[in-house]
């Protein structure tokens, strides 16, 4: 039986194919609304081309097809269109679905799955049988690569909601996966003007600016890209300097492989320092000039 596998994201499916190979599972990855050559260097072992619709338009007649090829595993990535997608095709199938999974290994024909719940007080550990939904957040496996086989399927779409234009998202700053240093900030910031503070420390440091899902999701002062965590970017920059972040677990989850990790914070009880390599306890308002007049001096 294969693992199927929907990411809008490429980096994110070829991660998943990689935890297919891992399990000696035939590898599908289901290109909805995407060409099928965006996916060609991920190593599945085949990747059926659906349609040009919006992917959750395909997802009652999805459903019906991973029924009757009586699939192993459909594994999403953890992101926005994701977790859209998996839920739908989950209900059709009536189906258990596991969110936000961040460690899955077979089980003597089932699978074992870490998520965490309760804002990342808890680590939750369930069993998945086979034949289950999941969405897995990116970082979790080591992308292989690999060309694969296209086959086109036809599958029925749903058309109570119809794609009228697409229209690129202008993206502005650096690509956060790539970048070596990151500078980050989270809601020991005052006010959104004080945005100009740390952009002004990332680029004394040549860093790429990040937040912390409070300021993108509550605050709205960044956009959602920018923020890290489990549900967000999982990073591995050489430097994560981390600004007014209290450094819950869900956000450490996201740099726990930065090289070294900075945090400063006014609180000297906050768990960022646990985390940290270094830890300046003291005001960022204070704290974050000081190293910017410093970098400036240095240069």
């Amino acid at each position: 039986m294969a693992i199927y596998i929907y990411s809008d994201r490429k980096s994110l499916a070829a991660e998943l194919v990689a935890f297919a190979k891992q399990e000696g599972k035939e590898s599908v990855i289901l290109a909805m609304g995407t060409p099928a050559e965006d996916f060609q260097g991920c190593g599945a072992d085949k990747i059926l081309e659906i349609g040009s619709g919006p992917a959750e338009n395909y997802s009652k007649a999805l459903a019906d097809y991973l029924k009757k090829h009586t699939m192993e595993l459909l594994l999403a990535g953890a992101t926005l269109r994701g977790r859209d997608v998996a839920a739908r095709v989950a209900g059709y199938m009536k189906a258990p679905l596991c969110a936000d999974v961040h460690s899955i290994i077979g089980d003597a024909g089932d699978y074992i799955i870490e998520r965490m719940m309760y804002g990342g007080a808890v680590n939750s550990r369930q069993k998945l049988p086979s034949g289950g939904v999941a969405t897995v957040s990116s970082g979790c496996f080591e992308a292989t690569s690999g060309q694969s086989v296209v086959e086109t399927i036809s599958l029925k779409e749903d058309l109570r909601v119809q794609l009228l234009s697409c229209e690129p998202v202008v993206r502005s700053g650096e690509d956060l996966s790539n970048a070596t240093r990151v500078v980050s900030v989270g809601q020991g910031l005052k006010q959104q003007e004080d945005l100009a503070l740390i952009r002004q420390l990332a680029d004394a440091m040549g860093a790429a600016l990040a937040c912390s899902r409070g300021v993108a999701e509550e605050r709205r002062w960044l956009p959602v890209e920018k923020y890290v965590g489990i549900s967000g970017n999982i990073l591995s920059p050489s430097v994560y300097l981390a600004c007014g972040i209290s450094g819950q677990i869900q956000h450490i989850y996201g740099v726990r492989d930065a090289k070294i990790i900075v945090g400063i914070n006014n609180n000297e009880q906050a768990p960022i320092f646990a985390a940290s390599d270094y830890g300046i306890v003291g005001d960022l308002y204070e704290v974050v000039p000081a190293l910017i007049a410093e970098l400036q001096r240095s240069l």
